[in-house]
Parts: C-alpha cells; sequence; structure tokens
C-alpha cells in the first residue's frame, strides 16, 4: 500500500511539471522566433520555419543552438553580409546592412531575455547603430563575438561589468574613440580582439593588469603612441599590433609569447636581445617598421621559430658566419635592409627547403638584386648624421626657447626698471626737499615745500598730480602773514555774478615775488568777500 502510495505520487509530480516545462520551452522559442523577425528573416534561419523544437535543430557552420535545462544557453548564426566599405556613415547600405526599420536597441533588448546565454555569436548578419549599455544584462555571457557588422560609436564601458565574460570579440566593425581603460575588471578575460576598427590613442597600461589574457588582437586600428610594458601578462602566447600608428620602441614582453605581429608599424631602436629569449615563439614578423642596429643571432636559432619576418627595416652590420638556424624554421625574410658582408650558409634558399629572401642589401656572395656595398654604408652614415641633425635640431629648439624666454624677460626687467626710475624721478622732482625753517624767508620749511609743490602740479597738469590740494587755515595764515594787506594782491569778481556775492583775493606766500609772469609762490584762493567772513566759513581753503 505504502508502495503504491509514493508511485503515485510521483505521477502526479511528473504531470504537474509538465505545464510549466512546456511554458518555458515556448517562451524562449517565441524569443528566437522574434530574433529572427529583427534580423529581418535571413536564410541562415529557415530552418526553423518546419520545426517545433529548436534546440534539436542539427548543428552547422552557420547555425547552432545549443539548450541546457530547457534554456538556450548558446546561440551562433552567421550570416553572409561581410562589412565590405571602409567608411560607414550610419545609415543603413542595401544589401549590406539590415533595413531602416532595424533598431539595435529592440533587438539587444529582445536577445537580454535569453539570460541564461553563455555563448552569444552573431557575425556577418548586416546589425547596424551604436551597441546598447544593455548587453551587460546578459550577465552570464562567458563568449561575445559581433564581428564583421556595422557597429559605431564606443566600446559600451557597462561591458566591464560582465564578470564571467571570457572571450570578448568585436572584430570589422566601425567602433571609434580609444581602447576602453577598463578591461581590467574583466578577471576571467582570455581573449580580446578588436581588429580593423577606427581605434585610435594609446594602447592603455591597464591592459598589463589583466593577467588571464592568452591573446591580445588589435590590428588595422590607427593606435599610437609607446607600447607598454606587457612582461606582466604571463599567459599571453599572442600578441597582433598590425597596421597602426604605434613609434615606440619594442617593449619587454613576456616569455610565453608564440606570436608576435607588430609589422607596419613605426617602431625604432634595436631588436631587443630579450626577443632571442623567447624559446616558445614560432611566428615573429616586424617588417615595415624603422628598426636599426644588428638583430639578435639567437632569433635565427630560436627552437620553435618557423617564420622570421624582418623585411623593410633599417638593419645594419653583418650577419655571422656561422649562424645557426633552427630545425623548425621555414621562412625568412630580411630584404630591403642594409646587411653587408656574405650570407651565412643556414640562410642558403637551395638548402632544407626553407624560403629565404636577401634581396634589397648588400651581401656580397649573392650579387642578384643586391646593392652596392658604399649604398648600404652610405645609408648608415646618412642615418647616423641623422641622428646627429635631430640631436641638434633638438637642441636649438631648447636653446632658441630659452634664449626668447630670456629676452622677453631682460626686456621687462627692462621696462619695470625704466618705469620705476621715471616714477622716482618725478617725485623727486615733484616733492623736493624743503627749505629749513630758518629760511630768510621767515616760513616753516613744510610750508615753502607745499607751495613749491602746488607750482608743479600746475606746470605737470592732470597727467601727474591734480591741480588742487586742501591747505589749513593755519597755513594759509602763516603764509600771508594772517591775511596782511602787506602780501595783498588785488581781487578779481567772479565773471556774471554780483559784486557782493564773490569774489577771488590774491596773496603772495613770500616776501619777494620771483617772476611777474609766473604764479610761483602765489597763493590764490577763492572765498567770501571779506576776510573776517573767510575766517569764520571754512577750516580749509581749497587750491
Amino acid at each position: 500500500m505504502a508502495l503504491s502510495s509514493a508511485l503515485l505520487l510521483v505521477v502526479l509530480s511528473w504531470f504537474c511539471s509538465i505545464p510549466g516545462t512546456q511554458q518555458l520551452q515556448s517562451s524562449q522559442m517565441q524569443v528566437l522566433l522574434q530574433l529572427r523577425k529583427h534580423l529581418e528573416y535571413p536564410k541562415q534561419l529557415d530552418a526553423w520555419n518546419n520545426t517545433g523544437d529548436l534546440c534539436s535543430i542539427p548543428s552547422s557552420p552557420v547555425l547552432i543552438v545549443t539548450c541546457d535545462e530547457n534554456s538556450v544557453s548558446e546561440l551562433k548564426i552567421v550570416g553572409d553580409r561581410p562589412a565590405k566599405v571602409s567608411k560607414f556613415g550610419g545609415y543603413p547600405i542595401a544589401d549590406q546592412t539590415l533595413s531602416q526599420g532595424f533598431s539595435v536597441d529592440s533587438f539587444i533588448t529582445t536577445l537580454t531575455r535569453l539570460n541564461n546565454l553563455r555563448v552569444v555569436i552573431l557575425v556577418s548578419l548586416g546589425i547596424w547603430g551604436p551597441l546598447p549599455d544593455k548587453i551587460h544584462r546578459l550577465y552570464s555571457l562567458e563568449v561575445l563575438d559581433l564581428s564583421s557588422n556595422f557597429l559605431y560609436g564606443s566600446i559600451p564601458p557597462k561591458i566591464s561589468a560582465m564578470g564571467m565574460l571570457q572571450t570578448l570579440t568585436l572584430d570589422a566593425n566601425f567602433f571609434n574613440g580609444s581602447v576602453p581603460d577598463w578591461f581590467g575588471s574583466l578577471t576571467n578575460l582570455t581573449t580580446l580582439s578588436l581588429k580593423n576598427n577606427h581605434l585610435q590613442g594609446p594602447l592603455p597600461r591597464s591592459i598589463a593588469g589583466v593577467k588571464t589574457l592568452t591573446s591580445l588582437s588589435v590590428s588595422s586600428n590607427s593606435i599610437s603612441g609607446r607600447l607598454p610594458d606587457l612582461s606582466s601578462l604571463m599567459n599571453l602566447e599572442v600578441l597582433d599590433l598590425r597596421e597602426n600608428d604605434l613609434d615606440s620602441e619594442l617593449p619587454a614582453l613576456p616569455k610565453g609569447l608564440v606570436t608576435i605581429l607588430l609589422s607596419r608599424n613605426s617602431l625604432v631602436g634595436e631588436i631587443p636581445q630579450q626577443f632571442g629569449e623567447l624559446n616558445r615563439l614560432q611566428h615573429l614578423d616586424l617588417s615595415y617598421n624603422l628598426l636599426q642596429g644588428n638583430p639578435p643571432a639567437s632569433l635565427f636559432s630560436l627552437p620553435n621559430i618557423s617564420y622570421l619576418n624582418l623585411a623593410s627595416n633599417m638593419l645594419t652590420g653583418s650577419l655571422p658566419s656561422r649562424l645557426s638556424c633552427g630545425g623548425q624554421l621555414g621562412f625568412v625574410d630580411i630584404s630591403t635592409n642594409r646587411f653587408t658582408g656574405t650570407v651565412p650558409s643556414c640562410l642558403n634558399s637551395v638548402s632544407n627547403g626553407r624560403v629565404i629572401k636577401l634581396n634589397g642589401n648588400c651581401f656580397s656572395n649573392d650579387p642578384r638584386h643586391q646593392h652596392e656595398v658604399a649604398f648600404c654604408r652610405e645609408a648608415a652614415t646618412e642615418r647616423k648624421a641623422s641622428k646627429k641633425k635631430d640631436v641638434g635640431l633638438l637642441i636649438s629648439i631648447i636653446g632658441g626657447a630659452f634664449a626668447v624666454m630670456l629676452f622677453f624677460l631682460l626686456v621687462f626687467l627692462f621696462l619695470c626698471r625704466r618705469y620705476c626710475r621715471s616714477a622716482t624721478a618725478v617725485e623727486e622732482h615733484l616733492m623736493q626737499k624743503p627749505l629749513p625753517d630758518n629760511s630768510p624767508t621767515g616760513f616753516s620749511s613744510e610750508l615753502l615745500a607745499n607751495a613749491r609743490y602746488v607750482s608743479q602740479t600746475m606746470k605737470l597738469g592732470t597727467q601727474v598730480l591734480p591741480l588742487y590740494r586742501v591747505f589749513s587755515l593755519e597755513e594759509l595764515k602763516e603764509a600771508t602773514n594772517n591775511f596782511s594787506h602787506s602780501t595783498y594782491l588785488g581781487e578779481e569778481y567772479a565773471e556774471g555774478e554780483a559784486e557782493s556775492t564773490f569774489k577771488t583775493m590774491l596773496f603772495v606766500g613770500f616776501k619777494e615775488w620771483p617772476t611777474p609772469r609766473k604764479n610761483t609762490g602765489a597763493l590764490i584762493f577763492s572765498g567770501p568777500k571779506t576776510t573776517s567772513d573767510l575766517m569764520n566759513s571754512s577750516p580749509a581753503i581749497n587750491l
């Protein structure tokens, strides 16, 4: 009886679970069909028309739908609309992008409803527009590949919140701006590929903090400036920075590298000896740069090296006659440099089946397509002279800038000194040393100095000092001997005024009148009619 009850309970539980399972599958299916509509029914999804279980469709190179516990965990769709234009203005292009009615925002919103996705690969589907920040809602995502579409603008910073992300591939789009410096927050990131975009600026130093990186590819952009020290990326195996504008010396690199692609930049300096110690290195391409000097001989004998391309640089010197070549070395290109001397036997193109390119140098035992030795020596001399010239030019520029700054400083100091002298001269001229109090005039030195001050002020006008000053009543009494009639010169009525209203009285402040035609030594003031009125009306007179 107990056994029958237990069996019945299991059967009932199974029946109760059926509606929920069917509903979940239906929800996921509806999302996939909605995505097909957003993508405007690509032919790669024609198989979805004839089946009710999209998870049971056999996988193919262009379509994979993987389900895990009745949820879609992997979605891969590869279309046939690769980006074939070099410039994209943000508008749909017939037969390449999706139509004007496509909305990348709505598409990503629908995609995020598949919240158990771990792998999303949507390649060459004509998706266009700026990638919205809401992509980070796919918090379980481990692989995101949106290559060969028409996505533009900045790479969304919210991607930095996708902590489970291991592979980020955005190749062959139209992303611009700088390479983001937030990749250090993606602690599980192993593959970062941003090839064939329009990214600019330097490669951020923070990239060296992504310790889990095994592959870094940012080729065919406009990355410029110096390369950061990448030696801390101990797991890095592939470094691809081809076709950028890098103009630094070669930095220290991790010893685990297998592939180094740095061709078609403007890298300078010599190839570091450390490159000859990369024992796992298989593929090295430094062609089409500005590298100089003699390359490390150990590069040719690395145990795993199979491809070595140093073409179209400014490498000089001669290679050791007993140069050793590694057993895996199958391709060597050192053409279009300035090598001299003889070709080592291991670089003989007829031996060991190796492909060797030597043309454009000055090797003496390989007359085909070689320059005269003088050409390489002259070029080396010119480079040295050019280097000295550049140093001299830099010194001249710095010296010239210093001289100009010094000149302006001297002019400034001269003008300041001249201004100070002028101001001092005016002050000394206006404020002459007063006479001693026992002068024969009988007036105090302070009073005489004030008289000279007024006289000079009248000469200079308003350019230096005002035309009047304030004299106290005591000073006027002393200057005029208490308004004595002996110092009285005369009076003048104001024009157009009554005689009893206002008049000008003139007194002499000195016993002798120096020059009849000048006002030197004269005190001129305006006031009431009589002296008594003057003395009672104001404590001071404006002159």
